[in-house]
């Protein structure tokens, strides 16, 4: 069986803590990867220039994408996850505090399947993170890893 794994991308330490604990709260078994920045997210998935295609052995199951990041922004992450056979079918769940319509629109047109503002009320984000969990990782059917 292949492993299970969610990247999360995330550069905000307590965003990566609330999320995780809001999922391990629903008992999510999943291994849960993080990436501080857009280039470490490419590097997990792609590998380096040193190692090319390293990263990738174990394709994650979902990606949580935060869109403000350092180094390479979440739709810029996108838009190179959509441009790759690897990858062009992985489930990218945007995962923001961006009210900007500019970013939801953007983040539709390169490929995204899902769109959650993150709300600042703990209540509220882990019931958003439940609902992800139940739909992404227990009745989504995934598509095959290297794209069909």
């Amino acid at each position: 069986m292949a492993k299970r794994t969610i990247l999360l991308v995330e550069d905000n330490a307590d965003d990566e803590e609330l999320t995780i604990r809001a999922l391990r709260q629903h008992n999510l078994v999943n291994e849960i990867v993080v990436a501080h920045d857009g280039a470490e997210a490419l590097e997990y998935l792609f590998g380096s220039k040193e190692s090319p295609g390293a990263g990738g052995r174990f394709m994650p199951q979902l990606i949580l994408l935060d869109l403000k990041l350092p180094k390479v922004d979440g739709l810029e992450v996108l838009k190179r996850i959509r441009a790759d056979n690897r990858t062009r079918l992985l489930p990218v769940v945007i995962l923001t505090s961006s009210k900007e319509e500019r970013d939801l629109i953007n983040g539709y047109s390169l490929g995204a399947n899902s769109y959650i503002r993150k709300p600042v009320d703990f209540v509220q984000f882990t019931e958003a993170v439940k609902q992800l969990k139940l739909y992404w990782l227990v009745l989504n059917e995934q598509p095959p890893l290297n794209g069909g």
